[in-house]
């Protein structure tokens, strides 16, 4: 198959992200969360207690975006805050019961987004295509949370 004209080609890339969003988007209605939130969650269910502070970086956001994102988490019940032990100034994120609770409908819905892709171009392709997005993730500086990178490039 060949590129379409396309003046950039890292726009096919958003597109498709865009595009896989809204499948995910719905596959998560029913859990009433979006797909930055299940990530959190997600996150939440490996690291364990983490500060909101530290989160943040493991996503490389601002601060003030991921207690946004914890603020609603914490409202819908999935989330819960409480002070830590060795620093009273800050305060310590963790799964509520509800939350560990919609981690296998997470992954059900994540599971269902690969089994789409596959369907689309087949297994082969998929395949090449999570290693190259995994390679450019990773040379942009990109992490999964928790396995932070020794340095980060271009810093």
């Amino acid at each position: 198959m060949t590129i379409k004209s396309s003046k950039h080609k890292f726009h096919l890339l958003l597109h498709s992200a865009d595009l896989l969003q809204e499948y995910l988007s719905v596959k998560l209605l029913a859990l009433g969360i979006t797909s930055s939130q299940a990530r959190v969650i997600k996150a939440l269910n490996r690291l364990g207690k983490i500060s909101q502070i530290d989160l943040a970086r493991e996503f490389d956001i601002t601060a003030a975006s991921m207690s946004t994102m914890t603020s609603r988490l914490t409202a819908l019940g999935f989330i819960t805050t409480q002070k830590d032990p060795a620093n009273a100034k800050r305060n310590l994120l963790s799964l509520t019961p509800k939350g560990t609770a919609i981690i296998d409908d997470i992954e059900i819905a994540w599971a269902s987004v690969d089994e789409y892709i596959e369907e689309l171009i087949g297994k082969e392709k998929q395949h090449t295509l999570a290693e190259l997005t995994q390679e450019l993730r990773d040379s942009l500086g990109g992490h999964k949370p928790g396995e932070r990178p020794a340095s980060k490039p271009n810093s």
